[in-house]
């Protein structure tokens, strides 16, 4: 999970997930947040008065000796959303989006 102090209006993760993961998880890491996929890789979610653009491409997987774990780097773009409405969404959205790890 992300530090909230980084949850500027722009940043960049990389996600252990497919496309298909990624898609299927999406509206529940939203919440009640209209979301709108605009394209096979790529959403626009609203968060009040403004938004957060999401574009997504798969990378080759990470091998770590015979295991091959799947990568997706993800952009996040908000658009007129005040810090504190960043970290109340972001803080479901990672929570949500959370995997493994006992």
């Amino acid at each position: 999970m992300q530090d909230p102090a980084t949850y500027t209006e722009a940043f960049e993760r990389e996600h252990g997930c497919t496309v298909e993961e990624w898609r299927m998880w999406l509206p529940g890491a939203v919440g009640e947040a209209p979301l709108a996929f605009d394209a096979p890789h790529s959403a626009r979610v609203r968060i009040g008065n403004g938004s957060l653009q999401l574009r997504w491409q798969a990378l080759p997987p990470r091998q770590i000796a015979l295991i091959r774990m799947p990568r997706l780097h993800v952009s996040y773009r908000f658009s007129d959303v005040l810090a504190g409405e960043r970290e109340r969404f972001m803080r479901h959205f990672d929570l949500f989006m959370q995997r493994g790890g006992g």
